[in-house]
């Protein structure tokens, strides 16, 4: 079989697995409270005043098409920084709201990129396209580059967690687990992008 066919066949199985996002067994297992031994962060929010904040994070790293992008790439927008994989109960739980607020600021001063732990490119890209995911994510299966790169003074301890960066690259809150609301990462956002007008 071709490298071609190949990849067609592993992305088809890799969305049959992802399928029915209205009806996500792993996602309501997590929202029901019976995570079967998983473990998580338990959504706690830590904000860093402006002063506080430690220098800006240098990143590197290859998107699920092969495309690299840099910590320069963001600057001078605040990003939000989401860990992930694709059977990660929570994560797919929250991915719906990420969605929404990523359509929400896009052109607004904030921009979204993930950070795959886990997956190869089908398996993220099919994951995309179930949950109609349109920002990019770095797959930091092979090195751990990116985990390696946050994980000064306020690390993505557990996974799903979320980073929201200034407009110079230094991490100015965490959510470490699933969003709790999505108006609480709202809300962070809002105050980070407020930060430089």
């Amino acid at each position: 079989m071709s490298r071609t066919g190949y990849t067609v066949v592993v992305v088809t199985a890799a969305m049959f697995f992802l399928a029915g996002c209205a009806s996500d067994p792993l996602a309501d297992q997590y929202r029901e409270g019976s995570n079967k031994g998983y473990i998580a962060g338990d959504g706690s929010v830590t904000e860093i005043a402006v002063a506080e904040r430690g220098d800006p994070v240098e990143f590197k790293g290859s998107i699920e098409t092969g495309e690299t992008v840099t910590s320069g790439d963001y600057r001078g927008e605040v990003l939000i920084v989401n860990f992930w994989y694709a059977s990660c109960a929570p994560c797919r739980a929250e991915a719906g709201d990420l969605k929404t607020l990523n359509a929400q600021f896009t052109g607004q001063g904030a921009e979204f990129l993930g950070v795959n732990v886990r997956d190869q490119a089908p398996n993220a890209l099919a994951f995309n396209a179930t949950y109609d995911i349109a920002y990019p994510s770095v797959l930091d299966v092979d090195d751990g580059a990116m985990q390696l790169a946050f994980s000064g003074s306020i690390p993505p301890n557990a996974v799903p967690t979320t980073l929201v960066l200034d407009a110079e690259g230094r991490i100015a809150a965490r959510i470490l687990g699933k969003i709790p609301e999505a108006s609480i990462l709202e809300t962070l956002i809002i105050d980070t992008v407020a930060e430089g007008s």
